[in-house]
């Protein structure tokens, strides 16, 4: 009967399945394989170079740029987006009047798409017409008008200021559903003890939150070495490679380019960094629950 059962449920289970392999398992190897040869991706002809590519990779300053730019993007991520979040999931899980509302309207990043939100922010920072020097210009500051999308020295943090407005809400809400898992019992025994806020969020809350802090670390992690989207359509990696990405990068090469064999070479480096990251950050996670 149990394997019956089991069957049963390994045929609804098997498309779903049958799908994530595809999708997402197979293109590993898959690009492994095709990071050997040189290839344009249509012809069925292909180029044996062994670690041929690896070795232009090495050489290649665009990479090196590109990996500069993804790494600042990882550490913004990490240092801008979860701190705020975490500011705003205590926030909106206070007893505060217009908490729901607003955790309703700051949520609305979330649900719009990444050409959504790249079209409207280019309009905002767009120098002429644009909502940010419109703004600085009313207020009469118009020497900090610039062409934001349009100067390789702020066009980096003109994107990573986007992407945080666009996520910093995915990670509040993830806050605060660990936050409301925190038994109240706790802040009100520290309360009557005598403890302050402060003293009970560092002493009490913020201890209680490190799984949801790692997980929220790993998902930014990896989510920015993978980012691609909003990138493409805001500069599309310009200007002069400034807000060049590994993601836009290897669609460049592989897609644009049609260098397939160079751009899953990129694509499996891509893999190797947020895998060996990842691995490092549950590893110094265990380590500091072992010593808690």
């Amino acid at each position: 009967m149990k394997k019956h059962n089991f069957l049963a449920a390994l045929l609804f289970v098997l498309p779903a399945l049958l799908i994530y392999c595809f999708y997402f398992v197979y293109p590993i190897p898959a690009s492994a394989y095709y990071s050997l040869f040189r290839w344009n991706g249509i012809s069925p002809q292909k180029l044996y170079l062994g670690f041929g590519n690896w070795v232009k990779l090495v050489q290649d300053e665009l990479f090196w740029k590109s990996l500069t730019n993804n790494l600042i993007l990882v550490v913004a991520s990490i240092v801008i987006q979860l701190p705020m979040a975490l500011a705003l999931g205590l926030l909106i899980s206070s007893q505060l009047r217009g908490a729901r509302l607003f955790k309703l309207l700051y949520f609305i990043p979330m649900m719009l798409s990444a050409v959504a939100i790249g079209i409207t922010w280019k309009f905002i920072y767009e120098p002429n017409f644009g909502l940010l020097n419109g703004g600085l210009r009313l207020f009469g500051l118009d020497s900090l008008a610039r062409g934001w999308l349009g100067e390789p020295r702020l066009a980096l943090a003109a994107v990573i200021a986007t992407i945080c407005w666009q996520f910093i809400p995915f990670y509040m809400v993830i806050f605060a559903a660990a936050l409301a898992g925190i038994p109240q019992e706790l802040l009100e025994a520290a309360y009557i003890d005598g403890a302050s806020p402060a003293v009970s969020f560092f002493r009490i809350t913020l201890p209680l939150l490190r799984n949801t802090i790692r997980t929220a670390a790993i998902l930014s992690l990896t989510g920015s070495l993978k980012y691609f989207g909003l990138i493409y359509v805001m500069t599309e990696g310009g200007p002069d490679h400034a807000t060049e990405l590994l993601a836009t990068y290897m669609y460049k090469q592989a897609f644009t380019g049609f260098r397939m064999g160079y751009g899953s070479t990129v694509a499996v480096f891509m893999f190797l960094i947020s895998f060996l990251l990842t691995v490092l950050v549950l590893r110094l996670g265990k380590r500091e629950a072992v010593y808690a």
